[in-house]
């Protein structure tokens, strides 16, 4: 059996109900256990109120979160079996690069020596080895996001919420960031949930999409079909669709 068939849990958020003042949202949709989904959408849309919702960092109007059998839609977000990363990555500025992933694995710091061997692999599985007394400020934006995703890795959560982490980032180390993303999820086979405004982070690693438009679901489906220039018309006309499916084609070739 495959990792992402052993690892990875469905999340479902059943008539969910949410609202910012007068903004209102509704969601009804399945994640697949074990998948990467980009969740694409006009800034406003709700796709990191989406994931706040999944994450316990919002509380819904109505409705139900499940992840996995369990629902989960009154349980605080350090009971929920999920890691997020943010675009600021979320780390804290005074603690070392091993005990920014170190809270991972405990709150306070009480770390096994296990814990630490588990930190250890997890910093060199993530390119940090050699880095780990170091401080936030003395990394790169990618070193601080592999930070981040190195304290995915010891927390080992079925579900992995990515809320836009690498939107900062140049082209060039976007793509090594999403590939090490790739990595990690054929190892653990988490379901990831995966925020991003370019077309090209969600080809590259989603295997589906969920598009969102004005607080809802609008469309969702194989990646490989909003990408081919089939998707739904309002996916289109938000990446800006025409000849672009093609010209990504022959630069592929």
């Amino acid at each position: 059996m495959s990792a992402t068939e052993e690892n990875g849990v469905a999340v479902r958020l059943e008539e969910l109900a949410f609202s910012y003042g007068e903004t209102a949202f509704s969601f009804d949709v399945t994640f697949a256990a074990g998948a990467i989904t980009a969740l694409m959408g006009p800034s406003g849309s709700g796709k990191s109120t989406l994931l706040n919702l999944v994450a316990g960092f919002e509380t819904p109007r109505s409705g139900c979160v499940w992840i996995g059998s369990n629902d989960v839609t009154s349980a605080p977000p350090a009971a929920r079996p999920v890691s997020m990363v943010f675009q600021e990555n979320n780390l804290f500025a005074h603690l070392s690069v091993e005990d920014n992933v170190g809270l991972g694995r405990s709150p306070s710091l009480r770390l096994s020596s296990g814990d630490r061997t588990d930190i250890a692999a997890a910093l060199e599985r993530t390119g940090l080895a050699g880095k780990q007394k170091r401080l936030p400020r003395e990394l790169s934006g990618g070193e601080r996001q592999r930070v981040a995703l190195a304290r995915v890795l010891v927390r080992a959560r079925p579900v992995l919420l990515l809320d836009e982490p690498f939107g900062s980032l140049g082209p060039a180390l976007r793509a090594d960031m999403l590939d090490l993303v790739l990595a990690l999820h054929a190892e653990q086979g988490m379901t990831v949930l995966f925020v991003t405004h370019q077309p090209e982070d969600a080809e590259r690693i989603a295997g589906s999409v969920v598009f969102l438009e004005e607080g809802r679901v609008a469309a969702t489906g194989d990646a490989s079909d909003f990408f081919s220039g089939s998707g739904p018309e309002a996916f289109q006309r938000y990446i800006g669709a025409g000849g672009r499916s093609r010209d990504v084609a022959r630069k592929r070739t």
